[in-house]
């Protein structure tokens, strides 16, 4: 059995260009899926947040119209609160790396609040990336990366390839025209190669031990593929 930390936004809003708070968190499929999938396969899951705070669920996640139903809606609410580590999740400035075997953050806009500008998140994923421990990271989870420098200013990611939460897609969610910045030309003035598949249809990128989805489609075949870098 492995232990698996999941890393989630603190915050339940994302601030827009013209200043306004757009009420946000983490994104409920982002979460439910792949933890359903590590657990299934009998892993350990601990929740890290900035501040060690209660992490905060997109109400929008919820919606029947982004789960396929009311009936998927009502399961997809269960199984979040189902989740008990989300409950008591450990400060991230408290996290030592070597004592889990891999590091996943789930999406939501809430990353492009705090994660992107973290530096205790920046720091665990370079060493996550130095390390070769399994890494996941999905839809708009990746804004993290953009927090991950080393000392001489360059991206630690710069050069890999991912897939990430695309600028289309954040222009047909009817977003784009009111973000302060775009998380994938963000990412790509960070030398970082994202990789873009169709809109809201799965798509993962494997590269070397980073393992990246660009939305929440793509959550539960990310963690399949993380969970192959585990075995």
């Amino acid at each position: 059995m492995s232990k698996i930390l999941f890393v989630l936004t603190g915050v339940d809003h994302w601030t827009l260009a013209d200043g306004t708070r757009h009420s946000t968190g983490f994104w409920a499929e982002e979460a439910v899926a792949p933890y359903q999938r590590f657990k299934a396969e009998g892993h350990e899951i601990v929740v890290a947040t900035p501040g060690g705070v209660v992490p905060t669920v997109d109400r929008g996640s919820l919606a029947p119209e982004v789960n396929g139903g009311q009936e998927a809606a009502d399961e997809t609410a269960r199984a979040l609160d189902a989740m008990t580590e989300l409950k008591n999740p450990v400060s991230l400035a408290d996290v030592d790396l070597d004592d889990y075997d891999a590091v996943f953050y789930p999406g939501g806009h809430g990353p492009m609040e705090d994660l992107a500008v973290d530096a205790v998140s920046g720091r665990l994923l370079v060493d996550a990336l130095d390390s070769g421990k399994p890494l996941g990271v999905v839809c708009h989870g990746p804004a993290a990366l953009l927090a991950a420098t080393r000392e001489d200013g360059t991206n630690a990611f710069a050069g890999y390839r991912i897939a990430a939460f695309t600028d289309a897609e954040e222009t047909q969610a009817g977003l784009a025209g009111k973000a302060k910045w775009l998380l994938q030309s963000r990412l790509v003035e960070a030398g970082v190669h994202v990789e873009a598949g169709e809109p809201w249809a799965p798509h993962v990128v494997v590269d070397r031990n980073v393992v990246t989805g660009q939305n929440p489609a793509s959550s539960a075949p990310l963690a399949a593929e993380l969970l192959k870098k585990l075995s």
